[in-house]
């Protein structure tokens, strides 16, 4: 198995790169300074180490408009493509000063007007101005936002990959739903089937649950058993090259209870009014109106988010109103979307697709199989 650390693919990070300048033109961005992993991996397609957890604002990486030149902190070149240059590779430093000294070495990096951030802390608000003292600082992040949103040909390929991975561990998991299975073993035979297939970091360990038959979004504590009648949901994610791809599918363990059928009636047609909102120039609050119509109460999870390498814009929940009705939906963006059903007594119907949305309607790229109430086994889902 190779062990190396490679950059991305050379038409991968150039037709994002492409992306982003367009929109530093847009923005009347001279520079753009950004700290946060995502976006520096969608600018230089460099996977970086020693990367998890949480952390103040830095310049991790600084991308010219002018030249499309790229500075990057970096402690060594292995994984970083050729057209960053060693010399154009900067170090960790203690000192914010000797960074700022770097930074102001930067070509363009003494006239530029505008330099935009992704994130700003209050410490760097005070040493970014010595290191471009002519420029103003702006929100760079609406830049990279939109740049993100619209996923590139090359970004659906390496999308539809890790969908790949993440329907085999779910397949994996529910193969071995049965009476008397645990949680923690269903989830571990995903996270297993996951690594097998050659991703490794899975999106979420919050993969496998029974879901409570007295209460709509309670989940049991504990490690729980699943038995005869319980309805296991299942969520399945991984990131691959950096790219989250996510599948949920909800199955009975073994002899479905009375009424399981028409939950997942409802369930269909929640789905079907989902699906119908995947459209070009639609408003993103139509997710939250598909539940009012279908007489479903919204889920307190977000019913559909944008997924790329990280979740992307936008959120639509029924905590953010606001922000999903000034949102529109365009051709290029993929989705997760999430429909969620619940009766008292039985539980939960929850699954979960990612759409591409084209110019000609939706694409469901997940195809996993769900489960059919008349056959009572797996049959591919249905997206018409």
């Amino acid at each position: 198995m190779a062990t190396e650390i490679l950059a991305d693919e050379r038409a991968l990070r150039l037709g994002r790169r492409a992306r982003v300048l367009a929109q530093m033109e847009a923005h009347d961005l001279d520079l753009l300074v950004l700290g946060r992993q995502a976006n520096i991996r969608y600018v230089t397609g460099t996977p970086q180490l020693w990367t998890a957890g949480t952390r103040p604002f830095g310049p991790g990486c600084v991308l010219v408009r002018e030249t499309g030149d790229i500075h990057l902190l970096s402690t060594w070149d292995e994984g970083v493509p050729e057209d960053i240059p060693h010399e154009n590779l900067y170090g960790i430093m203690w000192n914010p000063l000797n960074l700022m000294g770097v930074l102001r070495q930067i070509g363009g990096a003494a006239t530029a007007r505008r330099v935009g951030t992704d994130a700003l802390s209050p410490l760097f608000s005070q040493f970014l101005p010595m290191a471009f003292p002519q420029a103003e600082l702006v929100d760079g992040e609406q830049a990279m936002r939109a740049a993100r949103r619209i996923k590139t040909p090359e970004e659906i390929v390496v999308l539809r990959d890790s969908i790949r991975i993440a329907e085999a561990g779910l397949a994996a998991a529910v193969a071995e739903l049965r009476p008397g299975v645990t949680e923690k073993t269903l989830t571990g035979v995903m996270l297993q089937a996951m690594a097998a297939g050659g991703m490794s970091t899975p999106a979420t360990q919050d993969a496998a649950w029974v879901t409570a038959p007295d209460h709509p979004w309670r989940r049991a504590s504990g490690d729980r058993r699943a038995q005869a009648g319980d309805l296991v949901a299942f969520s399945a994610g991984v990131i691959g090259n950096g790219y989250i791809a996510q599948i949920g599918r909800t199955w009975p363990t073994w002899a479905p209870k009375d009424g399981t059928s028409a939950l997942y009636e409802r369930w269909d047609q929640l789905w079907s009014r989902l699906l119908a909102a995947c459209r070009p120039g639609r408003l993103a609050s139509e997710f939250l109106s598909a539940y009012e119509a279908a007489g479903e109460p919204l889920p307190p999870l977000p019913v559909a988010h944008a997924l790329g390498l990280g979740f992307d814009a936008p959120v639509v929940s029924r905590q953010l109103p606001a922000t999903a009705a000034a949102e529109h939906l365009e051709p290029g963006m993929v989705l997760a979307v999430t429909g969620y059903v619940w009766e008292q007594g039985i539980g939960a119907v929850f699954g979960r697709e990612m759409v591409l949305i084209t110019a000609d309607g939706p694409e469901v790229l997940t195809s996993g199989p769900s489960w059919n109430s008349n056959a009572g086994l797996a049959i591919g889902a249905s997206h018409e």
